[in-house]
């Protein structure tokens, strides 16, 4: 639960001495906090179902409507292809990108709960506007503002939930940010499925139903704990004290709370956090956890199936509705797999999850490409078989990223970086994530059009890099404590290579090795 290293020297090796027990405070605070995630899977899903409604195509994007009721029972890569509606979907994301450098502020001044507060309220906000919207500029502004509630969200959320847990179950808690990420998908789809059908105004009630969700986290946020690491960074030390005993059930916290004190002495002596970011001795963390796994993330081609599951569906031929109930059927695998991946990470490992799932992901988009290259794109009606086929190909690809790169885009990075740069980190991981998850939006429909059925041969051959790089490169994490996840990095066959090299590294190793024995 405490900090790290990077430009200090918080104490490693007493994680043996930490005490405490699962408490039920604990599990509130957890709960309310990870329900920041069901802002951003909420969005997911009810966008990629408003794109394919009728009655929302033919008042904001008529040509799109005119040219979907043309080829309506006919296969045809193009019949969505249309800038302005991926902008639609993609402007929240290049909002999220801007808003999360002032969410960095907010985190580590105030604290993880204000951030996840200010995004509820912005988030909000949108719903709101997008609920009423009249034109496109006003659909935008409302997609601009919860676009900041995400930006806010997934910056804090992760912080939170990896700070506020035990070492031992750290992976498990921070996946409930990914389940309730996946819920949020599954409601929506849920909820576009039976609003496809309220014409004309259904596609209003399941923008405008965005509120609900921020509306419970923005009060639940009321209640919920701060992080004794933040509370320690900001100098309330006995707050800290009192919250951190509380949580973890007993008064025996010294050893937990002398980490976190080191750690946050460390912290201060740093100058520059995003600049310390491209220090030597933090090049792992910024190759693997804040340009690597938040880009690779985006590019396996997961957000954009989520994004526009029921425009892909109904471009294979599939009726309105079939669509809708197919992306029902894709959110539900994508619950399944955060689930899976809560009960084994801690026990099977990262790396472990993302390598069998690669492997998974790698021969479903090959085996959607060839079908689509035999059967696809002649102006005919897949046939049953066909269809089934391609949907449960799909599922196999939805499940496998449920476990592994949706999880642990956000698991793994929130837990690489050190306390001094832990937020600063955390803003380029969000920042880097949300600026491909808008390139990939915007591009998508673009590439289904022009590239067709090669554009899924394109993510098979970007997620047999990424399972390449993470062979490669990242250490396992899986009990380690995370004020001492950067020993891992001098003992890797390639990064111990780069981070020896500077002299502020070695300086800290010796002042860790002295400490360490001062304390034993």
């Amino acid at each position: 639960m405490a900090g790290g290293f990077a430009g200090g020297g918080a104490v490693a090796g007493r994680a043996e001495f930490y005490e405490g027990k699962i408490t039920g405070y604990f599990i509130l605070a957890c709960i309310v906090g990870s329900f920041g995630g069901s802002l951003f899977g909420y969005d997911l899903g009810v966008s990629s179902g408003v794109t394919s409604m009728d009655d929302f195509l033919k008042k904001f994007f008529p040509d799109v409507y005119n040219r979907k009721q043309a080829h309506l029972l006919e296969t045809d890569y193009c019949k969505y292809d249309n800038q302005v509606l991926t902008l639609f979907t993609s402007s929240l994301y290049f909002a999220g990108l801007v808003s999360t450098f002032g969410a960095s502020y907010v985190t580590k001044r105030r604290g993880r709960r204000a951030s996840i507060m200010v995004g509820a309220a912005s988030f909000f906000a949108g719903g709101a506007i997008n609920a009423g919207a009249m034109n496109i500029a006003m659909l935008i502004v409302g997609r601009v503002l919860l676009g900041v509630g995400i930006g806010f969200g997934n910056q804090a959320v992760p912080l939170y939930l990896s700070e506020i847990a035990p070492y031992r179950i750290r992976g498990a808690v921070n996946q409930l940010f990914q389940l309730t990420t996946c819920l949020g998908i599954l409601v929506a789809d849920i909820i576009n499925y039976f609003t496809d059908r309220l014409h004309p105004w259904g596609w209003r009630l399941s923008l405008g139903l965005a509120m609900g969700p921020a509306t419970a986290i923005f009060i639940g946020a009321l209640f919920l704990p701060e992080t004794p690491n933040s509370l320690v960074e900001r100098g309330h030390l006995e707050e800290a004290r009192r919250v951190l005993e509380k949580v973890r059930g007993t008064h025996k916290v010294d050893a937990e709370f002398e980490d976190l004190k080191e750690a946050s002495e460390a912290a201060r002596a740093v100058k520059g956090t995003f600049r310390n970011l491209l220090a030597v001795r933090n090049r792992p963390q910024l190759i693997i956890g804040a340009l690597g796994i938040p880009a690779f993330q985006q590019l396996s081609g997961m957000n954009s199936i989520l994004f526009y599951s029921p425009v892909i569906f109904q471009s294979l031929g599939f009726g309105s509705s079939a669509a809708l109930y197919s992306s029902i059927i894709t959110g539900s695998m994508l619950v399944v797999g955060a689930l899976i991946s809560m009960v084994t990470v801690d026990r099977l490992g990262r790396r472990f999850l993302f390598i069998e799932a690669g492997v998974q992901m790698i021969s479903s988009m090959v085996v959607v490409a060839v079908i689509l290259a035999l059967k696809f794109g002649h102006g005919e009606e897949l046939s049953k078989g066909v269809s089934t086929v391609l949907v449960v190909a799909i599922c196999l690809f939805v499940v496998a990223y449920g476990w592994s790169w949706g999880p642990l885009g956000w698991l793994v990075p929130s837990e690489l970086f050190p306390l001094e740069m832990r937020s600063a980190g955390q803003s380029v991981v969000v920042c880097v994530n949300l600026f491909w998850t808008a390139a990939v939006a915007q591009c998508f429909l673009a590439a289904l059009c022009h590239l067709k059925w090669g554009v899924f041969v394109l993510f098979a051959s970007l997620i047999v890099v990424m399972s390449i790089f993470v062979i490669l490169l990242l250490p396992e994490t899986k009990q380690v404590p995370i004020e001492e996840i950067w020993m891992l990095f001098d003992k890797h066959w390639y990064w111990k290579r780069i981070v020896r090299r500077d002299p502020k590294y070695q300086g800290n190793i010796h002042q860790q090795q002295e400490m360490g024995t001062g304390s034993a």
